[in-house]
C-alpha cells in the first residue's frame, strides 16, 4: 500500500539492470514503484511485477514517453542502454527535468560540464524549470574514481599521478548488443578500426566526465586528454554465449586516455574489455586496480564477486551499479535544483 512519505519511483528502461532496479525497488520498505517505460512492444503492457518477477502491483508498463511524463513521481531511475551519439538521451532527460521529476540516470550526465557550456546549460535549465534533480551515477564512471580514488587522495599530500586500471570480462555475458556492439567484440579490424569513428568518440564522451570532475576537486583544469587506445586479437575462435569471436578479429578493447591537468597531475584511466582474461597481464586482474603516484604512494586493488555459484558472474556489476542509483535517491531527492553529483570526502588541503 502507498504510503504518505514513500518515494515515489519511475524505472525508465527494462532490461536486465532495469529489472534488478525494478525488484530493488520493490522490496524497498520507502519506496514504491509508480511506473515503468520499455522499449519492446512485447513488453508494453505487462504488469509491473511481471517485468521484475514479483507480485504483481496493478500497474502497467507503457512504451509512451508521453504517459511516463504524465504519471506522478519523485525520482525516475534512468538506465536506457547508451547509445551513439553520446547527446542523444538528452532530449528525454530534459523532457523529465522540466515535468518535475529528478532523474537519476546510469547512462551518462556524471559531470555535464566535460561536454560543453552549452550542453550543461541546456540539462542546468531544464532541471531548474521543473524544480528538479539531475545525477548521473554508476560504479566507473560515478564511484570508482570519483569517491574512492578521490577520497584515497586525501591521504597523499603531494600528487603526481592517479591511475584507474579496469578490466570486465564479458565472457559470460549474454548480451549480443552489449557484447558486439557497444563493446566492439568481434569485430574485423582489417574492415573498420573502433579505435577511431562513434564507438571511439562515444567512450571519449562518457570517460571524459571522469576527468573533469576530478580536474574540479583538485582545483584545476584540464590542459590536454591523449588517447592510446588499444586491440587484443583473438589467437582462435572463442564461444561466448551471444556467438563466436572469430580468429583475427577484436577479442579485446583497452580504451586508454592520459589527461594532463594544469597543476601538472595526469590523471590515467584504461578500460578493458575481453573476452578472455587470459590474454592480459596477470597485474590488470580483477576489477579495478587503483594507484596514486606521489606522497605517499597508495595502491588499491578493488573486486566485487557473486555471492551464488549458480548466477552468472556479471550479476555482481549489475547488482553494484542498481544499488549506487538507488542508494542515491534520498540524495538527490534532498538536493537543490540543478545538476548533482557526490563529493569526494576530505579534500581538503591536498596539494596536487
Amino acid at each position: 500500500m502507498v504510503g504518505f512519505n514513500r518515494t515515489k519511483v519511475i524505472q525508465w528502461a527494462t532490461g536486465s539492470m532495469g529489472r534488478t532496479s525494478m525488484r530493488m525497488v520493490l522490496d524497498h520498505d520507502e519506496m514504491d514503484l509508480v511506473g515503468a517505460l520499455v522499449y519492446s512492444d512485447r513488453k508494453a503492457g505487462l504488469d509491473l511485477g511481471e517485468i521484475a518477477k514479483r507480485p504483481e502491483t496493478g500497474i502497467k508498463t507503457t512504451r509512451s514517453k508521453a504517459d511516463i511524463m504524465a504519471v506522478e513521481a519523485d525520482v525516475v531511475i534512468h538506465m536506457p542502454r547508451i547509445t551513439l551519439p553520446y547527446e542523444a538521451m538528452v532530449p528525454d532527460v530534459i523532457a523529465l527535468l522540466e515535468s518535475g521529476k529528478n532523474v537519476i540516470s546510469t547512462a551518462g550526465f556524471h559531470w555535464p560540464e566535460a561536454q560543453g557550456e552549452a550542453y550543461a546549460n541546456a540539462l542546468k535549465e531544464a532541471a531548474i524549470k521543473g524544480g528538479a534533480t539531475l545525477a548521473g551515477v554508476g560504479v566507473n564512471p560515478g564511484l570508482v574514481a570519483e569517491r574512492l580514488i578521490m577520497s584515497a587522495a586525501a591521504m597523499s599530500v603531494d600528487i603526481n599521478e592517479i591511475s584507474l586500471f579496469e578490466t570486465v570480462d564479458a565472457s559470460a555475458m549474454t548480451s549480443g548488443a552489449f557484447v558486439f556492439d557497444l563493446m566492439g567484440l568481434g569485430s574485423d579490424p582489417a574492415k573498420v578500426d573502433i579505435r577511431k569513428g562513434p564507438l571511439a568518440e562515444l567512450y571519449s564522451a562518457l570517460f571524459s566526465e571522469i576527468f573533469y570532475y576530478c580536474a574540479h576537486h583538485f582545483g584545476s583544469k584540464i590542459a590536454k586528454i591523449t588517447p592510446d587506445h588499444k586491440l587484443t586479437l583473438a589467437p582462435k575462435d572463442i564461444h561466448l554465449i551471444p556467438g563466436v569471436i572469430k580468429k583475427g578479429s577484436v577479442a579485446a578493447t583497452e580504451w586508454f586516455w592520459t589527461a594532463r591537468l594544469e597543476n601538472g597531475t595526469d590523471i590515467v584511466l584504461s578500460i578493458i574489455w575481453t573476452a578472455d582474461t587470459a590474454l592480459h597481464e596477470s597485474d590488470k586482474q580483477g576489477h579495478w586496480m587503483l594507484k596514486i603516484k606521489g606522497r605517499p604512494n597508495i595502491t588499491m586493488t578493488l573486486d566485487i564477486s557473486e555471492p551464488d555459484p549458480d548466477k552468472p558472474p556479471s550479476r555482481a556489476l549489475t547488482d553494484a551499479v542498481c544499488a549506487v542509483a538507488i542508494n542515491a535517491v534520498p540524495d538527490v531527492i534532498a538536493a537543490p535544483p540543478g545538476l548533482f553529483a557526490f563529493a569526494p570526502i576530505g579534500l581538503g588541503k591536498v596539494k596536487s
